[in-house]
């Protein structure tokens, strides 16, 4: 089974994490050099959120491999370098997008610069149960947060992504897979080096699968960039892809 193979492919990662129940001195414990490379690769592993405040959106975290620190917010997109250095995570300056925010997003934001900007925060990672890790962190201001994990789509699926573009119609249509439902009509699109949209199917047909993070309206004509991940061993009943938003190129409203 997928997950017990992942469960077991974390478990070691999940002992090197930090298991100290007092967080404020976590900071004040070596770690050895292996320790930190878990750390980093659990880290890597999940997007990490929560709530804050009345912020219409989770604080959301990603914490790339590439030593780059991605951190969305409910209204600007957030990033910085960062690495893991004595049980602490180490971040330089954030930089940030500049759109106009109300009043509860610029709190958020005023969360994650107290969180990263330029700081060494002590950090504790339970990662016992890989399904539902946690990732607790002390910010300068001394208050705690504590966020949730979810693994990341090349965590779950054990592949990288092929990434696709679909027009998706405003209306969707009946169709039968395994049980009657409702589908999504698509068309693939690719674009040439020099941005060209190119037209790869003319027909529209017929989407029996999910897309994760996906929300149709009927009264607009989409398109989306979607990531595409390939499953190991499906079912008889189960697609050979696994479908994920990644993010919407065009939009149009129709009557």
């Amino acid at each position: 089974m997928k997950l017990k193979f992942l469960a077991i492919a974390l478990f070691p990662l999940a002992l090197a994490a930090c298991q100290s129940g007092d967080i404020q001195h976590a900071g004040d414990s070596a770690v050895s050099v292996l320790q930190q490379q878990n750390a980093d690769k659990i880290l890597a592993a999940y997007q990490w959120s929560t709530n804050t405040g009345t912020a219409p959106k989770p604080l959301v975290l990603n914490f790339q491999q590439a030593d780059r620190l991605s951190i969305s917010t409910s209204c600007n997109g957030m990033g910085s370098n960062w690495k893991v250095e004595n049980n602490q995570i180490v971040t330089g300056n954030l930089m940030s997008t500049q759109m106009a925010c109300d009043s509860s997003s610029m709190q958020q934001e005023n969360v994650a610069k107290d969180l990263f900007n330029n700081r060494k925060a002590p950090f504790v990672l339970d990662a016992k149960d890989p399904q539902k890790p946690t990732l607790t962190l002390i910010a300068a201001s001394g208050q705690k947060y504590v966020f949730s994990g979810k693994m990341t789509p090349e965590t779950q699926y054990q592949t990288q992504a092929e990434t696709i573009f679909l027009e998706v119609a405003p209306q969707t249509k009946p169709c039968k897979g395994v049980a009657a439902q409702t589908c999504l009509q698509v068309r693939e699109i690719k674009y040439a080096e020099n941005g060209v949209k190119m037209q790869v199917d003319k027909n529209w047909n017929l989407f029996y699968d999910k897309i994760e993070g996906f929300e149709h309206n009927p009264k607009e004509r989409q398109i989306i960039r979607v990531k595409r991940y390939e499953i190991k061993n499906p079912t008889a009943d189960q697609s050979k892809y696994a479908y994920v938003h990644d993010m919407t190129v065009e939009r149009a409203t129709v009557k």
